[in-house]
């Protein structure tokens, strides 16, 4: 068994040359918290071996973070970060990649008004628009790995002793990203194909719609016209293949906008914002988001639909089996990054352009006018439990398994 150094290494080298797949003379910019410091020096080494031509790295403090929400004035909060998506933007349309280091305290902003996250992220979100529309249409290679940090460990490990918190979460982690256990590389290309088995299959079938059945879920999903399904691996504009998010376990599509109706139950606890949101169910009536009820965040939840009116509609269908490595740790992450690879999940805000066939070289009005939602926001929750049965409805009506008590049926 490697040590951890080794393992630290392994995980380097696999978001550099697998996740975001640095290539030489390509700009590399990571996005980290400042107590991941050694953890982004070492990724700094591996893409510079690579060959990157310059890495970058913005850092974040969460308690700089909490310092604004709780102590500056209302206007500050109307300021958007302009100069990071003037970076973004370059950086997008000159081909270089980008690697978010994660490793979010869930209760970040736990007690703070939700009026001031709303509107730190809806401005946030404006800025960024037009960098999200790359992203969506794999203009640019990306990726998101995460490390531990001590609030978060403490949160998903709460019975542990504080001094063995964060090593466990490190062990979760190496484990949900295949390393530690031999070929880590040649793990995650096996990986990759049998994903693209279950995506090619759902694709030879284009159904036409989803219907969802499980204890608080009664849902049906339409499909568009031309709707693809992708699986852990993407292709940027320049050709590079790339994994956007490490651990990947899903294989996900657009839903068709204005088709879908019933309700859908959470079934983990989404950290969105610093906050949780937890229990909570949602009704659709023509794809628009008619009724909301949670029994904690509310407030940040109904926020966050009202951030324009995109953030009504689903933007994703996301097929995770239960029984995925993820699920049976049974461990609860509270973060999205994780969660939503141990359960099915769906999206509200926008689609990915790549969810359509020519979607990439598509205007986002072209997109619209195809059925693929749009918004400033895409943030997604998870349905998925061992209880849930999913079918596929062909074109002339006939219902298909796509998933049996939680697992693939096919």
């Amino acid at each position: 068994m490697p040590d951890f150094q080794t393992k630290l290494e392994q995980y380097a080298e696999l978001a550099v040359r697998v996740g975001v797949n640095v290539q030489a003379g390509q700009k590399l910019i990571i996005n980290a918290p400042i107590h991941a410091a050694d953890f982004v020096r070492l990724i700094t080494r591996k893409a510079y071996e690579a060959g990157a031509l310059l890495v970058k790295v913005n850092w974040g403090d969460d308690q700089v973070t909490r310092m604004r929400y709780e102590l500056a004035p209302d206007e500050s909060f109307d300021i958007g970060p302009k100069w990071y998506a003037a970076e973004m933007e370059e950086l997008a349309e000159n081909q270089g990649a980008v690697l978010h280091v994660v490793s979010d305290d869930p209760d970040l902003l736990k007690g703070i008004d939700p009026k001031r996250i709303a509107a730190s992220q809806k401005v946030s979100s404006t800025v960024l628009s037009k960098y999200r529309e790359y992203v969506q249409s794999d203009k640019m290679s990306w990726s998101i790995v995460a490390v531990p940090s001590a609030a978060w460990a403490a949160k998903v490990f709460p019975d542990l002793p504080a001094e063995e918190q964060v090593n466990s979460m490190w062990e979760y982690i190496f484990k949900a990203v295949r390393v530690g256990e031999g070929d880590t590389i040649a793990a995650w290309q096996k990986h990759v194909s049998l994903l693209n088995e279950k995506a090619a299959y759902l694709n030879d079938k284009s159904y036409k719609q989803l219907h969802y059945v499980a204890p608080g879920t009664d849902l049906t999903i339409g499909l568009p016209e031309g709707h693809l399904w992708a699986a852990a691996d993407s292709v940027s504009e320049r050709g590079d293949a790339f994994i956007a998010n490490m651990p990947t376990e899903e294989v996900f599509t657009a839903p068709l906008k204005t088709d879908v109706n019933g309700y859908v139950s959470s079934t983990k606890p989404l950290s969105y914002g610093g906050t949780i949101i937890d229990n909570f169910k949602l009704t659709f009536k023509d794809g628009r988001i008619v009724g909301v009820e949670a029994e904690k965040g509310q407030d940040t939840l109904e926020h966050l639909i009202e951030m324009d009116e995109g953030a009504h509609y689903l933007g994703e269908v996301a097929l995770v089996p239960h029984r995925s490595p993820i699920s049976e740790s049974n461990i609860l992450y509270y973060n999205t990054l994780f969660d939503e690879n141990a359960s099915n999940h769906l999206a509200i805000g926008s689609a990915y352009a790549f969810n359509l066939k020519g979607g990439k070289q598509m205007s986002r009005e072209e997109l619209t006018a195809r059925g693929l939602n749009n918004s400033l926001t895409h943030v997604d929750f998870m349905i998925g439990s061992g209880e849930m049965d999913i079918y596929g409805i062909t074109a002339d009506g006939q219902q298909e398994p796509i998933f049996k008590q939680g697992g693939w049926a096919f």
